[in-house]
């Protein structure tokens, strides 16, 4: 490959044309580690298509330049000025016409893919006429618009049914699911994956290759025909009436209005934009969206923070093999440590289930569990750069624990307890340097939970904390600094919410009932499921020292005398069955009991803020979310709270006002 000049002198795209005559147009946004289609973006890439009108390219390649990945999707911060229906067209009016300029072009277009691919970047690689990805662990595409109350109104609701058909394209637009590298090849997504040292030859060979568009065919094809449109969208429809009775999230539904009705131009439905833009789950779904951003910066890596190459995990329990697991699935080199050989593999095995579900390649599979090394003896704590502690909720075994492990850790290791109640002051007592001390808390299951508490102290050094949340983000997760308190944050708000929970099972309440409400309320699953899951021996044990002015309700307490603890043994508030719980057809359900359980949760949160355990409330709404799956667009507990307040302040000056009229 030749380099030439670059032709156009943009801000955000490089280009040179080879000695094949193929025009490379890389995105680099400046003063950013990743790619977002902003304004400005799509007006210069505007001015590229002008460009190649006059000298046409043998073909083009679109790529980036960024190790983060190809596209991470439109300017986020451009959507709070939309204010205005005009506004909204004009966004949306935007990405759409650049787009399907692009994918008329005389010449073959192609975009090279690696890291994420979402939204409006997957948008424009769905304009080309040929799609390559690098074969990484971190290639993914998606149109994740949905989860931001929001639809892909750049082409990608026109454009990705037509390719990889109804069904596999509806599920993508209507839950914002993440596809992995190798799906997008079985999808037809990609037309080919390719390792990365043979990327730009591949490119080259594909969009000089004359090969025919994908596209979908056989049912899936005849689906998206205009006059079969409607019965895919009422299936789609009853779907999302059983997901979200109460119509909580609106985009799903537009999406499949502006897919049905407009083929997916969103510009023929200026109503339903404006509607959906500026709606208020939009608005708080944003909201959730910047806090998740905020966590995320809470990870970054400083002068003092050096990125984990070895874990070593000391228990391999439930909590230890999955954190183990997990971190072997992001690339490090793990040692896992219990007397109890068959805990080890019992959890090599768990692991490996994840493994395969994670690569489809069987050698990839392999590889990620040759990094997850048993080690019964702990010859891995030499080694390690942060050694997390995971065993029984007991502060003397953990203890002495420490003192057997202190003396072979390097002087820059971290040492870590994953406790979800005992105090960091109790545990570090008798540690040389007890300040450089952190909590690191998962929440199970631990692949699926996207939040882990890093705990701290008053005099915990913060280099020391710094590198923990560093830690958690270099795994995939979202570090949340609590301070060490019962229950720190997550757990002290459940734990009341809970508690209310078993008092109107006491009352007579019907289990189904109780659950029914906080689902209908848009929490992912009940409290009474929740209990029976976490185990209700777990649930008792947190609720004595948190709650310890609390008489334990009769339900629970008649329940571990028969040791009826949940999940785990067939049997708890529910039967259980093949891992499910057996329900009776909900009865009555009284009025206003989902705000009745969810205000202890709320009560506690404020508390938790009042006393400084996170540092504000936008960080406890995060938590608090991101912890327990607090319904989403309600913008958090606390914002929720603050909303309701402000409208109920509002009122009389409102009526007053009436009144004058």
């Amino acid at each position: 490959m030749s380099t030439a000049y670059d032709p156009l002198g943009l801000v955000n795209f490089r280009c040179y044309v080879d000695d094949q005559h193929i025009a490379w147009l890389t995105l680099d946004c400046p003063a950013s580690s990743i790619n977002r289609l902003s304004a400005n973006v799509l007006q210069e890439l505007g001015l590229a298509l002008d460009y190649f009108d006059h000298a046409q390219p043998a073909g083009l390649i679109m790529r980036s330049a960024k190790t983060s990945g190809f596209i991470a999707g439109g300017d986020i911060n451009e959507f709070t000025d939309l204010d205005t229906a005009e506004k909204a067209m004009n966004m949306v009016a935007s990405g759409w016409h650049v787009f399907n300029r692009l994918a008329i072009v005389p010449y073959p277009t192609l975009a090279l893919i690696h890291g994420h691919c979402l939204g409006g970047g997957l948008e424009l690689a769905l304009a080309c006429r040929y799609r390559l990805a690098v074969d990484l662990p971190t290639t993914s595409l998606a149109l994740p618009e949905v989860k931001l109350g929001i639809f892909p109104g750049w082409g990608g609701a026109h454009k990705l049914p037509r390719l990889i058909g109804v069904s596999a394209a509806l599920d993508m637009m209507l839950t914002g699911r993440t596809i992995r590298v190798h799906q997008a090849t079985t999808l037809g997504l990609v037309d080919a994956c390719v390792p990365l040292r043979l990327a730009n030859q591949a490119a080259q060979t594909l969009v000089l290759s004359g090969k025919p568009v994908r596209k979908a065919r056989g049912l899936q094809g005849l689906l998206n025909h205009r006059l079969l449109r409607g019965f895919s969208a009422q299936l789609a429809t009853k779907k999302l009436n059983h997901i979200d009775p109460q119509h909580h999230y609106p985009a799903p539904r537009a999406i499949l209005d502006i897919w049905s009705q407009h083929d997916g131009n969103a510009l023929q439905a200026p109503e339903l934009l404006d509607q959906i833009i500026r709606s208020t789950t939009a608005s708080n779904l944003l909201r959730v969206f910047h806090l998740q951003e905020r966590l995320k910066s809470l990870g970054k890596t400083t002068d003092h923070t050096t990125a984990v190459q070895h874990v070593h995990v000391i228990g391999a329990g439930v909590m230890g093999g999955d954190i183990a697991a997990w971190c072997a699935q992001q690339g490090l080199t793990v040692t896992l440590q219990d007397r109890d050989r068959s805990l080890i593999a019992r959890a090599q095995g768990k692991a490996q289930k994840l493994f395969s579900r994670r690569h489809q390649d069987p050698r990839l599979a392999r590889a990620t569990a040759d990094r997850l090394l048993p080690d019964p003896y702990g010859y891995g704590i030499g080694r390690a750069d942060i050694i997390i502690e995971a065993i029984t909720e007991n502060a003397d075994l953990k203890r002495a624990l420490y003192a057997q492990v202190q003396p072979h850790m390097k002087p820059t290791a971290l040492l870590a307890t994953n406790t979800s109640s005992l105090s960091l002051e109790e545990l570090r007592t008798g540690l040389d340097k007890p300040q450089r001390f952190v909590g690191i808390h998962f929440f199970n299951p631990v692949a699926s939970m996207p939040l882990v508490e890093v705990v701290h102290t008053p005099d915990t050094d913060p280099h020391a904390q710094q590198t923990a949340c560093a830690f958690v983000s270099q795994i995939g997760k979202l570090p949340l600094p609590v301070l060490s308190t019962p229950g720190f944050l997550v757990n002290a708000v459940l734990a009341p919410y809970m508690l209310e929970a078993m008092r109107c099972v006491d009352e007579g309440m019907q289990l189904e009932a109780i659950d029914a409400a906080m689902q209908t309320f848009g929490m992912p699953m009940g409290p009474i499921e929740l209990m029976d899951t976490v185990g209700l021996d777990i649930v008792h044990a947190a609720g004595t020292q948190l709650l310890d002015s609390a008489a334990i309700p009769h339900c629970l307490e008649s329940r571990l005398a028969r040791h009826h603890l949940g999940k785990k043994t067939g049997q708890g508030f529910y039967h259980w069955k093949d891992q499910q719980p057996i329900r009776q057809k909900v009865g009555h359900t009284p009025a206003a009991l989902a705000q009745r359980l969810i205000t202890p949760l709320v009560l506690m949160a404020e508390t938790q803020v009042k006393n400084g355990v996170v540092a504000d409330a936008d960080l406890a709404d995060a938590g608090i979310i991101f912890g327990t799956g607090y319904a989403p667009y309600t913008g958090g507990p606390l914002y929720q709270q603050q909303r309701s307040h402000t409208a109920q302040s509002l009122a009389p000056h409102d009526t007053m006002m009436n009144n004058s009229l």
